[in-house]
């Protein structure tokens, strides 16, 4: 049998725990040394242990034999799954022959608690006689507290699970020993509607006899300080619900959870705060303060809080982790009291202290992203925001230090000590922490600076993935703007496994819509929807004064920023093949094109948007022009959605719905002359990209937009709204030198005029630092900022030539057309999709194109070759006889393959004159 089973996943995780989804997906990927492999049929077993499983008793299901070549989110049908149960399973699958292949190893889950009132504990906090407000070190900065709970353990353990969250953030311990390895759990969500819990399996932690349970509690985004809207957007105070269910050997069971039992404090954690940074006195540290016989007199009885009113749901997203450790590159004194530490890299995360000195002695680290002309911080850019650690050491020998619930994006930390005649030894490290989503891209080229820019863009995306996507990661705002993420999503899913990550998301989607059908422009809300719910239930105009003041900027409906409650479910649609999330959020979509419709005149959106074609360098695209391409491209998605999910009568309204908004385009803003209001580059790309403009008028708008770029002295001038679109579509049109133009530019405004002098992520603004001007102003300037990184989509796409075809979604049909240019003479790309790894590597070499590609088993390409194709494989090709690679046709002077799952070398003759694209 040739074919192998690797990587078995449920709901995109490999043996996940706690999962409250009741039909949950089986997925796998192939593998084959033989070449046009596929899968013709599937049996999964799913047992209740893993005894019975091996032994081939699937007591939970047999699919039996189902014949198709579906091996990604294959849906369990088997009996119903239980609350707090685990789960074993395995794949075997047939060959192209009817071959049958070994099992594969086993795999399992968990399910999590799948009802609310399965959780038998209550929430729990800190009275405030705990915190003693009088003592704060800050009155505008509440201390962590600190909870925990003894109890006995009288038999033989089988299993222990605990399922946890908090209106908050959390770190639990058992026996002294931390449980997991997440930050910032549970995960930002709008918690007046649902919070997530985390599983996990503590079997190992617990021992015969006494046992200690405890956690500390920090305010986050839930209490703490969120964006630009103060503190306590959610609520006052955090609170902590947690049930460990223990399985004894003999069958029975119990379960401990949080109640009055529990015993409370406050500890070292003066204040930690995501927005203003860790004070902690380690002077006030308890030592074994969650081991068993501690002594908690002193503690305090916990604030019993009535039941959370919003969904209590299984996490989906991946966990934030510490994913690398950084060694500063240089080191330098700017004066006896303080060190500068440059990590050599933007990120987003804290430093690790290991310092030895004199009890009470202060440390202080304050974090920035750039310096000064004169070596100092550039601090303005981080506005109200407090980047800045404080810690006091106790003075017993080597201590390691690092913060508990907050982060700060920088790449500078400045340790100051006090009195440095009382540190005897210290260093520090960088700690990158981010949403685990697992790298499953890598782009390489003949040149060093485009290099260096994918770098920044997959640099830009550690950054700011942090439970959700955040705009930057350093000043007061950290917030999750919409439009941000629907540009960039399709550059994310190369660059790293995101399918979880926007799954998660896209619920954060549906819980702020608006009952307009609106989708706001940040998600989560933070504090914004809620206050503007209050206000149309008094029913006051919104704008009518100025009571807050962000009141004119987070707004709802903006075009390019509500249209993500489409985008984003769409492309996890089309690269991970995801049906499901269309299903789910099918309604949510219709409200939104709904919404556009009644803030609609004659099919043309007003210029009510906010924002426009945000941070546009030297241009003004109209926002009217903008809006009604936007709304056009959601409505040609719905049409696309409403296809796959079989809906016909919607397909067809929503088809006509586009050709009516297509045609008002057309009379309202495109002249006799193809000229379109506005003439700015972004105008042309949304036109062009969104199916705006036909025939001769798409000819004419090409070559405006190539007009434009000239008249600008070959430089873009689009904000994000239209520049994750340029090159596509320049390249879509014929102008593929052009776009290599634009890529390669060093020049302001550019891509690479960042690079040129230093970036190592992507900027918030073209023009963060000139070389002319020094820095934009510090209201708004961040350095470490995804969205104009939105250009990555491009590189995978038309450099490697790495794309999928939409009615074959998850890479089931692969185009690989890369497209030579721009002085490049080798490009790579490499993605791990659904299906398998796809590998695209390219060189020229005296006037010889070589490519080389990997199709994953049970997968189907066409390979696009520039040129005439000499050889293939070493084999003449007009002398090949190979049925595994078919000559399509021959068109724009490419050489089109259809081929099978396999490796391959095509050889061509490259002339480039003739390659028309």
């Amino acid at each position: 049998m040739s074919l192998t089973i690797d990587a078995l996943k449920i709901e995109y995780s490999n043996n996940c725990l706690g999962i409250d989804t009741l039909n949950p997906r089986f997925s796998w990927i192939l593998d084959s040394a033989e070449r046009s492999q596929i899968q013709t049929a599937y049996q999964i077993h799913v047992a209740s242990n893993y005894e019975d499983l091996m032994q081939g008793n699937p007591d939970i299901w047999d699919s039996g034999k189902v014949e198709t070549d579906k091996s990604i989110h294959v849906v369990y049908k088997g009996k119903k799954l239980i609350s707090d149960k685990k789960y074993f399973w395995k794949v075997r699958v047939w060959d192209k022959n009817n071959n049958v292949s070994s099992w594969s190893y086993a795999a399992n889950w968990s399910m999590g608690l799948l009802n609310k009132n399965e959780w038998e504990g209550k929430w729990i906090g800190s009275q405030a006689k705990t915190y003693k407000k009088e003592n704060w070190i800050n009155q505008n900065l509440m201390p962590s507290s600190f909870f925990r709970k003894e109890f006995f353990v009288s038999k033989s353990i089988e299993s222990a699970t605990i399922y946890i969250t908090a209106l908050g953030l959390y770190e639990l311990y058992i026996n002294n020993q931390r449980v997991g390895d997440a930050y910032f759990a549970p995960g930002w969500t709008d918690y007046n509607k649902r919070v997530q819990y985390q599983t996990y399996d503590v079997t190992s932690l617990l021992q015969d006899g006494e046992n200690a349970i405890g956690s500390i509690l920090g305010t986050g985004w839930y209490a703490g300080h969120v964006g630009m809207l103060g503190k306590c957007v959610y609520g006052e105070h955090p609170l902590i619900l947690a049930q460990l269910n223990i399985t004894y050997k003999d069958g029975s069971g119990e379960s401990i959870v949080t109640d009055d039992t529990w015993k409370t404090t406050t500890g070292p954690i003066l204040y930690s705060d995501i927005i203003h940074g860790e004070y902690y006195d380690a002077r006030l540290e308890s030592s074994n303060w969650s081991m068993p016989h501690y002594d908690d007199l002193l503690w305090d009885k916990p604030l019993i809080q009535e039941d959370y009113a919003g969904e209590i749901v299984s996490q989906f997203d991946p966990p934030v982790r510490v994913t690398q450790n950084m060694i500063p590159i240089i080191t330098s004194k700017s004066s006896e009291e303080s060190t500068i530490f440059d990590m050599g890299q933007n990120m987003i995360g804290w430093a690790k202290l290991k310092v030895k000195g004199t009890k009470g002695t202060k440390i202080i680290l304050r974090y920035a992203e750039m310096l000064e002309e004169d070596g100092s911080l550039y601090m303005e850019n981080m506005r109200g925001a407090t980047p800045v650690d404080i810690y006091i050491l106790k003075g017993e020998g080597l201590e390691e230090y690092e913060p508990h619930f907050t982060y700060h994006g920088f790449r500078y930390v400045e340790v100051i000590c006090e009195n440095p005649k009382e540190v005897s030894s210290m260093n520090v490290q960088g700690r990158v922490v981010h949403s685990d989503t697992p790298e499953t891209g890598n782009f390489t080229t003949s040149n060093k600076m485009v290099n260096q820019l994918y770098n920044n863009i997959k640099w830009g995306q550690r950054g700011n993935f942090l439970s959700i996507p955040t705009d930057c990661p350093q000043r007061d705002e950290r917030l999750g703007w919409t439009a941000d993420a629907q540009i960039f999503i399709r550059t994310a899913s190369f660059n790293m496994d995101v399918s979880k990550f926007f799954t998660k998301y896209s619920d954060d989607l549906v819980d702020a819509q608006l009952r307009s059908g609106a989708f706001p422009d940040v998600v989560p809300d933070s504090g914004w929807i809620n206050f503007k719910r209050q206000r149309y239930e008094k029913g006051e105009t919104i704008l009518s004064d100025v009571i807050h003041p962000i009141e004119n900027w987070l707004t709802d409906g903006n075009a390019g920023w509500g249209d993500a409650g489409v985008i984003i479910p769409w492309t996890m649609y089309l690269v991970y093949g995801d049906t499901r999330i269309l299903t789910k959020h099918y309604e949510s979509m219709s409200k939104w094109i709904d919404y556009l419709v009644n803030n609609s005149s004659s099919y043309l959106r007003p210029e009510d948007t906010i924002y426009g074609d945000w941070l546009s360098i030297g241009a003004d695209t109209p926002k009217d022009v903008l809006a009604t391409a936007y709304f056009a491209y959601s409505v040609s998605l719905m049409t696309k959605i409403a296809g796959v999910l079989n809906k016909k009568t919607a397909e067809k309204e929503y088809k006509k719905l586009f050709n009516n908004i297509k045609q008002a385009f057309n009379t309202a803003y495109v002249s006799s002359d193809g000229r379109i209001k506005g003439d700015t580059q972004t105008v042309y790309v949304l036109a062009l990209n969104m199916g705006l403009v036909s025939g001769e008028q798409k000819l004419l708008a090409s070559k405006y937009l190539v007009e434009n770029i000239h008249k600008k002295g070959g430089h873009l001038s689009t904000g994000f709204l239209g520049v994750g679109y340029l090159l596509p579509t320049l390249t879509d049109n014929g102008y593929i030198d052009v776009a290599y133009n634009l890529l390669n530019k060093e020049t302001f405004p550019s891509w690479l005029y960042s690079v040129r002098h230093g970036a190592t992520t992507i900027w918030e603004r073209w023009d963060g630092w000139t070389d002319h001007k020094g820095f934009q102003s510090a209201e708004m300037n961040s350095f470490n900022h995804y969205s104009l990184g939105s250009v990555g989509e491009w590189m995978y796409r038309y450099v490697a030539g790495i794309d999928c075809i939409s009615d074959y979604p998850g890479y089931k049909k692969i185009k690989i057309q890369p497209h030579p240019g721009g002085g490049l003479t080798f490009a790579k790309g490499e993605f791990e999709s659904v299906h398998g790894k796809i590998y695209s590597e390219w060189s020229i070499k005296d006037d010889r194109f070589v490519l080389k590609v990997r199709i994953p088993v049970n997968t189907t390409a066409i390979i696009y070759v520039p040129g005439e194709v000499e050889r293939i494989d070493n084999i003449t090709a007009n002398l090949l006889s190979s049925v595994d690679i078919q000559l399509w046709k021959v068109e724009n002077g490419f050489s089109l393959y259809k081929v099978g799952s396999g490796e391959y070398e095509f050889v061509s003759i490259f002339e480039p004159n003739k390659i028309i694209i």
